[in-house]
């Protein structure tokens, strides 16, 4: 079948996806795969089996349903595998993990992935093919999730979903790997974004986590910064200030307009992103669940900007942390 944008998808194909881990990028999206009929499981480290149980309890917002999404409380049932060989037969992994974790997950997955597709859906700031290193290049996909939230103390995910995710296309068109990857999304019904300069994307996007995580440290956390547009204001400030930065990293910010309007217009954005995240049930789940402002991937995230930056001898003063 053709899918209006000259991709030939196979209609109701199956895959055998693993996810790496059972964080919440993790169990929101293997979630609806596994409502779109694929054969999900999860790859956790030996023990965790046990600990986590067979089952997650998830309240979560639905962004695929509606203009503002539908909250849906749920329990999810889960199968979760300690082990994974280059001979189980998996179509696609699903690697979303923080960007500091990267290279240890990469090493693991390396003799254990047989023909497998590799997702790497998360953060990167290295050059893309050295952060996953050994992966192999031609079973890579780069994408990025839209959503976020956190589990509470009594373990319930508390979510939400955007009705679109990002997908990183070559030039010329999608490779094989990446349209199996875009029908994947699509038949749970997903809207796909193709980017064909993923690596400026999610070099734009690290930096504007850097401005949020950086506003967290003086706000108290990001889930303080709710309804706060001054502290949106600042974040996008701060971003603002690195994106020379990504253009000393060779970033065609052209090509990302739309990607940096905010920083480079941040106190007439910011208001409105202060209202959304106070009003829109979607955009204050994904903050609300985020209340340590020194969470192990905020820290990487800043400390590694400020080596880059100090390498390549772009001042940030803003950047605290």
């Amino acid at each position: 079948m053709s899918n209006g944008d000259g991709l030939h998808l196979r209609e109701g194909v199956v895959m055998r996806v693993l996810m790496f881990g059972r964080g919440v990028i993790a169990t929101i999206y293997g979630r609806v795969l596994h409502a779109a009929g694929h054969d999900v499981e999860f790859y956790v480290r030996p023990g965790r089996a046990a600990e986590y149980g067979d089952e997650v309890q998830l309240d979560w917002i639905d962004g695929r349903r509606g203009p503002i999404g539908r909250r849906v409380r749920e329990s999810f049932r889960t199968t979760l595998r300690e082990s994974v060989g280059p001979d189980d037969g998996v179509d696609l992994v699903v690697l979303s993990v923080g960007h500091h974790r990267l290279a240890e997950a990469a090493a693991f997955l390396a003799p254990r992935l047989g023909s497998a597709t590799v997702l790497v859906f998360g953060n990167l700031w290295d050059e893309p093919l050295a952060a996953v290193a050994p992966l192999p290049a031609d079973r890579l996909v780069l994408g990025f999730p839209q959503a976020g939230g956190g589990f509470g103390e009594d373990g319930v995910l508390s979510a939400a979903l955007l009705p679109a995710v990002v997908i990183g296309t070559t030039a010329g068109g999608p490779s094989r790997r990446e349209q199996e990857v875009i029908a994947a999304f699509r038949q749970a019904g997903l809207s796909i974004r193709q980017e064909g300069d993923m690596r400026g994307w999610l070099w734009i996007h690290f930096a504007a986590d850097a401005g949020m995580f950086a506003q967290a440290l003086r706000s108290g956390s990001l889930a303080a910064m709710i309804g706060d547009r001054r502290a949106f204001a600042e974040a996008f400030l701060t971003t603002r200030e690195l994106l020379p930065l990504l253009e000393a990293r060779g970033v065609d910010l052209r090509r990302h307009r739309a990607a940096v309007l905010p920083f480079r217009l941040p106190r007439l954005v910011a208001p409105a992103i202060g209202w959304a995240t106070a009003h829109v049930p979607i955009a204050r789940r994904s903050l609300a669940a985020h209340t340590d402002p020194h969470a192990a991937e905020a820290r990487a995230v800043l400390a590694d900007t400020r080596a880059v930056a100090r390498r390549l001898g772009v001042p940030t003063p803003r950047l605290v942390g």
